[in-house]
């Protein structure tokens, strides 16, 4: 299962993609599919038929895990 994930690189715009799983200490490099912007367009810096696109780590500021869409919502105690 695809996780969303908005990639935050130096210098460059944040970056909405899905990653295959979880990124390991031990990589090098992070595998980012469908790249485009947070409002879903094609990025300016690449090709707009790239359906992948592999970053090193080194350029790498953090990464934000988006929910995923099929958690259950949970609702808190509500005082009427």
């Amino acid at each position: 299962m695809a996780i969303t994930a908005l990639v935050h690189i130096s210098n460059l715009a944040p970056i909405l993609c899905e990653i295959d799983e979880m990124p390991n200490p031990q990589d090098n490099i992070l595998t980012m599919n469908n790249p485009r912007k947070r409002d879903g367009r094609d990025l300016d810096s690449i090709d707009a038929d790239v359906t992948t696109l592999i970053y090193p780590w080194a350029g790498i500021m953090y990464i934000e895990i988006m929910s995923l869409e099929d958690e259950e919502e949970i609702v808190g105690f509500v005082r009427e």
